[in-house]
């Protein structure tokens, strides 16, 4: 499979699918992928393994259910119609609150200035 045949939300969808099994261990974190040229990159998730409450530290007993996930991930793909950029990183938050799925989502666009001076010479403006 070659990935850039692939649209950018089948690629997350793949993302979300390759994560499954840590999501299911997690009730809190932030999905991050970076994008490059409409392509997926490197993606993961950033989640602190052990949760507290007062002074009792403990590991999360259960994460993210199938539901949960899927919801999720449906979540992730419709924010993609917002997106404007081709370059830079999508971060999802989530967290279980009261047995809710909470989620928010924020994109980080980049820009190369190499590239940007590359351009400017091959159309000879001047700055």
């Amino acid at each position: 499979m070659i990935l850039e045949q692939l649209p950018l939300a089948r690629q997350l969808d793949l993302v979300f699918r390759e994560l499954r099994e840590e999501l299911a261990q997690l009730t809190s974190g932030t999905v991050f992928v970076q994008i490059r040229n409409n392509m997926v990159g490197k993606f993961g998730i950033r989640h602190f393994p052990l949760e507290s409450k007062g002074t009792e530290i403990k590991m999360a007993e259960r994460g993210l259910s199938e539901s949960q996930q899927l919801s999720f991930r449906q979540t992730a793909l419709e924010s993609l119609k917002l997106k404007r950029w081709t370059h830079g990183e999508i971060q999802f938050e989530f967290a279980m609150r009261q047995d809710l799925l909470c989620t928010s989502v924020t994109f980080e666009s980049n820009y190369n200035m190499a590239n940007l001076i590359g351009e400017s010479n091959k159309n000879k403006r001047d700055f």
